[in-house]
């Protein structure tokens, strides 16, 4: 059988406050986006930069810490794989999204940059996602419970906490 590899790495920004939910069996599973840029010059000597938008999923503990630490402007980095979900919306339409699924996650950042007070806001507005189902590990849909979001996190995380 032929080897393959479904692997991502990204270094970017947090674009908006990370969604935390618990599935009915109490899986957790956290969702953000982070914005990527690039710079290049054009043959004309024109200096260009883009941006691109990736939405992150997290699972259980990884989920949990993602929920506690992260915010909008945080830098991360995160490491994981694609996945293309595929499902039908209201209008009966075939929808999809492609994910990146991490099973790691660092921040690069020092905790006073980032949050709500800093960084860099990029106004994306996510469009109304409350169509897209929710699945588990078994690709099992679920229909997710949400819980309230920690607005400030007391405790510190210690190494136990710590996935990596």
């Amino acid at each position: 059988m032929a080897r393959s590899l479904n692997k991502v790495e990204l270094i970017g920004n947090i674009t908006k406050d990370v969604e935390l939910k618990y599935t009915p069996t109490g899986a957790a599973v956290c969702s953000f986006s982070i914005a990527t840029n690039r710079q290049w010059t054009t043959d004309s000597g024109e200096k260009k930069e883009d941006a691109e938008f990736h939405r992150i999923v997290a699972w259980n503990k990884l989920a949990e810490l993602c929920g506690q630490l992260l915010a909008k402007g945080r830098k991360v980095y995160v490491e994981g794989r694609l996945q293309t979900r595929k499902w039908t919306g209201q209008d009966g339409v075939d929808k999809y999204m492609t994910e990146v699924i991490i099973n790691d996650m660092i921040i690069l950042d020092s905790r006073g940059s980032g949050g709500t007070t800093g960084g860099d806001d990029y106004g994306v507005s996510d469009k109304d996602l409350s169509d897209i189902p929710v699945y588990d590990e078994n690709k099992t849909k679920v229909e997710p419970k949400v819980t309230a979001k920690e607005e400030n996190v007391t405790s510190e995380a210690t190494d136990d906490d710590i996935p990596f």
